[in-house]
């Protein structure tokens, strides 16, 4: 088996060619008007747009950046134009029940003309009623009632106070009331006085006071009855007057709200409680039509009735219950709404009632209910950040009830969880016809899918988003009008083909992938304006390849203050990373720290011990609690891969330490588990390890080399160590060969491999490998399973039965021949002669 020779440096970079891109700058490309790289969401949201049965919401799925909002609504956009404009939705005052509003649906624009109506017919009743009252006709009528009223008392009381003077008895008011008294002379006679008189003379003026009192007490026992009478017939007056003058004006709303039942049953209602209670328009204003600017609902004291009448004030009238309060105007809306809630906390996601302090009491009526995002986009579409959302308390729960439900009820949470006993509102529920659009990353969507029953009934469809695209000459023109779209939206200068070229470079090193470009709209949004920026210091009009290159190295000059440091350390000999000469059992590994939106590869220095023991591989950082389990899975393959290929015809009698140097924090992935069998291929050979060469790679028990993540990380890493300590040009990287598609490396490494003074090499299988590493070739086995003398695996093969046979000789005696059956190790014999 030989071993692979170096890569190519087109290899290691497929740039972009900027004259193949076939314009000059993005001035001459057209915008974009569809998604890129996103055929699978697309389809999803136009299937989720069009269906309008129960449960098809949506759930836009993707990392963040990936232009999940900016695309849906895109398309969402287009459709609500099509589609008609939803109602209009008010509340009103109910007359039956005050503690429960009722919600009108006007058509789209009438919520607002009917608010300004009944303004107008409130200011206009308050001119009219006091003005019907104060005419001349109302006054005469009135005064007749009194005047008929007065000729009852007077002809009641006169003719008894006649009979009375017949008999000498006067009829006088008192403190305690009417009281009948003799009088003599025309005047009242004293009781001592009354006392001389004959006693005939005082029993029958007794007798006469006696039937005299009989008839006043029917007189005022008739009385009641009298001013009931007197009071119906003024109400009635007041009634007709009221109604003369209310009717007129509220029959040219009815006629202009013909079209509409409930507005014209409100009207109705309101029409009676304005004949009802007339008199509060004789009283003084109670703060404008509402009464809200001089103190709320309660009128011009501020005071509700029942706090008014404890303050020995008389309530002051509000004309609130007359007014509409419209929550949701469409009026200038063009088809269906798109609301987009960034805080959707319970009030702000359902509707709030709020209450006003008056004097140390919290008052409310329905011209304090205030709309949620669900009312604003009832008949179209509301989008929703689902982290958001499910962070809010209450607030999920909620959403999904009013969803299932199909109607919006406004209720405080106080009120919703018996958390309070204050009497509030109850407003009429309002339907809900909406579609919603939850916005997420995968890992959320799924979460809810595992542990929220009812999250698959209320969110049947998934809008995937990937984060990267195919890297071909089908893309790179419609990539190429997009970065021309952004840099137009977001006033940019424009790009030439440079320019573009080097964007599409980033892009695939953002994908990690060769043959990929990044759908990362975000990272390529802010690569853009950061190369206009530098394009601006250079006063130059347009924006060109080196502006790009420069925003790049911004950007990890920027964020690689740590990696400098590693890098200083290394070279000062703080970490010991060798990068010449060689070793036996020790070999450089390399892994990848994410800090933030900044990744960088840090060589680490992988050894390992061999020493006589049961066919153990001690993973040093798994028993010291350090490895995680992808990296423990990896020592597990790495100890199959040993024994299938070593321990079928003996047992391993080895005990193998094997360790990351100077590594104080955690170790997960298994991307090094093939640079620690390396290791410990070469301590079992004793075969040195060349230092100049790093490894990633992950390896199966087969033997085989796997692909691993951040490969051009790693491969940097460690060239700027070797850079560093000065290139030889016998340095370099072993990878997987799988990862060759995913290179898109730096210039500057890209450069010195071209000349020769860095290399990757692309690994198929541990054999290629460790013949690289070592320079001595790892062998294949024959028909009986012999390797080959002088390759690494005879090497190998003959250690562990050195270990074998030390095993044997160190057992009890009485398990000396069991130990040596075991491992096929026959006893010595003399050698025979030769002839």
């Amino acid at each position: 088996m030989s071993a692979p020779d170096p890569l190519p440096p087109e290899a290691l970079a497929p740039l972009t060619d900027p004259e193949a891109l076939g314009f000059e700058t993005t001035d001459e490309l057209a915008d974009l008007e569809e998604a890129i790289g996103q055929d699978r969401a697309v389809e999803a949201v136009r299937f989720g747009i069009g269906i309008r049965q129960d449960g098809y919401n949506m759930f836009a799925l993707g990392p963040p950046g990936v232009g999940k909002h900016s695309t849906v609504r895109q398309f969402l956009e287009q459709q609500a134009v099509l589609e008609e404009t939803p109602d209009d939705w008010c509340y009103v005052h109910n007359f039956v029940d005050p503690q429960k509003p009722s919600a009108l649906s006007l058509p789209a624009g009438r919520a607002r003309a009917f608010q300004v109506d009944m303004e107008t017919l409130l200011e206009e009743l308050r001119a009219a009623i006091p003005a019907a009252f104060e005419s001349e006709e109302y006054r005469a009528r009135r005064q007749a009632i009194e005047e008929e009223m007065k000729e009852r008392h007077e002809a009641a009381f006169g003719d008894l106070q006649r009979r009375a003077q017949e008999r000498g008895v006067a009829m006088i008011r008192t403190p305690m009331g009417l009281a009948l008294t003799p009088v003599r002379d025309g005047e009242v006679v004293s009781p001592d006085e009354f006392a001389k008189l004959p006693e005939e003379e005082q029993e029958k003026v007794k007798a006469d006071i006696g039937t005299l009192q009989v008839e006043l007490e029917e007189i005022l026992a008739q009385m009641p009855g009298w001013e009931r009478t007197h009071r119906a017939a003024i109400r009635e007056l007041n009634r007709e007057v009221a109604r003369h003058a209310v009717a007129h004006m509220i029959d040219d709303l009815r006629a202009r709200y013909a079209d509409l039942a409930d507005v014209v049953a409100h009207l109705d209602a309101v029409q009676e409680d304005m004949i009802e209670n007339a008199q509060d328009f004789m009283r003084p204003e109670g703060g404008g039509p509402g009464g809200a600017q001089a103190g709320g609902p309660g009128g011009a004291s501020g005071l509700p009735g029942g706090l008014a009448a404890m303050a020995g004030q008389s309530p002051a009238p509000s004309f609130a219950r007359y007014q509409v309060n419209v929550i949701v105007a469409n009026g200038e809306a063009r088809g269906a709404p798109i609301v987009y809630e960034d805080h959707p906390i319970h009030p702000n996601l359902m509707g709030r009632i709020e209450h006003q302090a008056q004097f140390g009491a919290l008052v409310t009526d329905f011209n304090l209910i205030r709309p949620g995002a669900l009312h604003r986009a009832n008949g179209g579409y509301l989008i929703l950040e689902a982290r958001k959302l499910l962070m809010q308390p209450f607030a999920w729960e909620e959403l999904k009830r009013a969803l299932r439900a199909r109607e919006l009820r406004i209720e405080s949470l106080g009120q919703l969880y018996s958390l309070v006993s204050t009497v509030s509102l109850e407003p009429e529920p309002v339907p809900l016809d909406v579609k919603v659009v939850l916005l997420g990353d995968p890992q959320l969507y799924y979460l809810l899918c595992r542990f929220d029953p009812e999250f698959g009934e209320l969110f049947k469809i998934p809008v995937d988003f990937d984060d990267r695209m195919p890297r071909d000459e089908g893309t790179a023109r419609p990539f190429a009008r997009l970065l021309a779209t952004t840099a137009r939206q977001a006033g940019l200068r424009a790009f030439d083909k440079t320019a573009v070229a080097k964007v599409m470079d980033r892009a695939a090193r953002l994908a990690e992938d060769g043959e990929r470009l990044s759908t990362h709209l975000a990272s390529i949004s802010d690569l853009l304006r950061e190369a206009d920026y530098w394009a601006g210091e250079r006063r130059r009009g347009t924006v060109t390849g080196k502006d790009v290159r420069d925003a790049i190295a911004a950007q990890v000059r920027r964020s690689d203050r740590l990696r400098e440091r590693v890098l200083e350390e290394i070279a000062r000999g703080t970490i010991l990373i060798d990068s010449t000469g060689a070793a036996v059992g020790q070999i450089n590994g390399l892994a990848v720290w994410q800090l933030g939106g900044f990744a960088f590869g840090r060589p680490s220095r992988i050894t390992a011990r061999i020493a006589l023991g049961r066919g153990e591989v001690v993973d040093i950082e798994r028993e010291v609690a350090l490895g995680g389990p992808l990296h423990s899975k990896g020592m597990l393959i790495l100890q199959g891969f040993l024994a299938a290929r070593f321990a079928t015809r003996r047992p391993m009698s080895l005990k193998a330490s094997l360790v990351f140097e100077q590594s104080y924090g955690g170790v997960d992935g298994d991307s090094a588990s093939s640079a620690e069998l390396y290791a410990l291929l070469s301590a079992l050979s004793g075969a040195p390890i060349r230092q100049g060469l790093a490894v990633t790679g992950s390896v199966n028990q087969l033997g085989q080399v796997q692909a691993i993540g951040g490969v051009n990380e790693k491969i940097e890493g460690f060239f700027d160590v070797c850079r560093a300590a000065r290139l030889r040009g016998d340095q370099g990287v072993l990878m997987p060969a799988s990862n060759i598609k995913h290179l898109m490396l730096r210039e500057d490494v890209v450069e010195a491999a071209a000349k020769g003074r860095f290399h990757i090499y692309p690994i198929e299988t541990i054999d290629e490998g460790i013949e690289i590493l070592t320079g001595v070739p790892a062998g294949e086995a024959d028909a009986d399973g012999v390797y080959p003398e002088g390759t690494i695996n005879h090497q190998v093969e003959a250690r562990l039965a050195e270990l074998a046979e030390a095993a044997r000789r160190f057992a009890r005696p009485e398990r000396a021949e069991k130990v040596a059956q075991a491992a096929d190790v026959p006893e010595p014999t003399p050698p025979e002669p030769q002839p």
